[in-house]
């Protein structure tokens, strides 16, 4: 079906295609996928068992709305967000482009969210029915980034599986800063802190920049033990490599996402694996639009998986798609569970 209007939706201005599609997940005009309950695709992220490891990534489901419609996709974990303490219109119409010929997408959202008090309730009116994070970030205009961190905290630690601390998207200035050792230090410092006080073991996940230099990755890595932050996304989008694109988009800036992305992303996970190991899962994004792209991905070091891009170029079958495909890989490579060769790239 979505083959045959996407030529249709693709005339559309990509935010009000975005739009719609939101709608039509909310009033259910896209039917459910049966997913093969199939073991070999099962994993356990933050002590809990999801059935299979492809998420949709934060920014498609922004206001969390359509939650649990996306679990009927076949998702096996959701990510809303990203939410800032207070509401607010992000940058300036238009902000997000399609790069056809690239598989790619570039956004300038700017955090754009209806504001923590409005998504708290209407996360209580719904419950989540399955894995379910929160992404959260600071405001524009704050006065203080860490503190609206741990405003955030204050109003979804009960809400959710997990957080993700967003201290990466390229669309909110000097946020890439956190990546800084002593910023970052300070950041979870206040984090744990404030988790002691509420007395909440949710766990911590940070998503990061795939533009960092190589000499942060043991950095960053240190930091994610000593904190015992339980997962890392790797990663959000790139404001960077352009000169491969064809589209003429590539000039709009942005973060980039998508196929141009997957290479990036692929290589960076492979180098956090090596410090991680176990001590911190690594959830892996950039470029996954098959199974082919998924496994690749879980051999560098990913236990599970994220896309986004991808559903906007090959519509809301894309998950079921992908996980047949990763099944069929797995039983060609004898392999029992994707557990199983997490890292194992040769």
């Amino acid at each position: 079906m979505f083959s045959k209007i996407r030529s249709l939706i693709f005339k559309l201005d990509p935010e009000t295609a975005h739009d719609l599609a939101i709608k039509a997940l909310k009033f259910n005009f896209i039917s459910q996928n049966k997913i093969k309950n199939n073991e070999s695709i099962k994993t356990e992220i933050f002590g809990k068992i999801v059935p299979n490891p492809i998420g949709i990534a934060a920014g498609f489901d922004k206001d969390a709305e359509v939650y649990n419609p996306l679990f009927k996709l076949g998702f096996g974990f959701v990510e809303v967000g990203t939410v800032t303490p207070i509401n607010q219109y992000g940058n300036p119409k238009p902000r997000i482009f399609r790069l056809e010929e690239d598989e790619a997408l570039i956004n300038r959202l700017g955090f754009n969210n209806s504001g923590s008090e409005k998504v708290s309730k209407r996360i209580i009116s719904n419950p989540p029915k399955g894995l379910f994070g929160i992404n959260i970030g600071p405001n524009k205009d704050t006065k203080s980034r860490i503190e609206d961190f741990l405003i955030c905290l204050n109003k979804f630690y009960n809400l959710a599986d997990y957080l993700t601390i967003n201290i990466s998207s390229p669309n909110t200035e000097n946020l890439r800063s956190f990546h800084n050792e002593n910023e970052l230090d300070e950041l979870l410092s206040l984090i744990e802190k404030e988790k002691k006080i509420l007395k909440t073991s949710v766990p911590i996940v940070v998503k990061i920049s795939p533009d960092i230099e190589d000499e942060n990755i043991n950095k960053i890595s240190d930091l994610l033990i000593k904190y015992k932050v339980k997962a890392v996304i790797i990663s959000n989008t790139t404001d960077k490599n352009r000169h491969n694109l064809s589209n003429i988009n590539k000039l709009e800036k942005g973060g980039l996402s998508g196929k141009p992305l997957e290479k990036k992303s692929n290589e960076l996970i492979n180098k956090f694996y090596k410090i991680l190991k176990d001590e911190v899962k690594i959830i892996g994004v950039g470029g996954v639009d098959s199974g082919q792209s998924a496994y690749q991905k879980i051999i560098n070091g990913a236990s599970l998986v994220q896309l986004y891009t991808g559903m906007i170029y090959q519509g809301p079958n894309i998950v079921s798609k992908i996980n047949e495909e990763l099944i069929n890989i797995l039983d060609k490579e004898g392999v029992q569970n994707i557990s199983d060769i997490v890292g194992n790239k040769k």
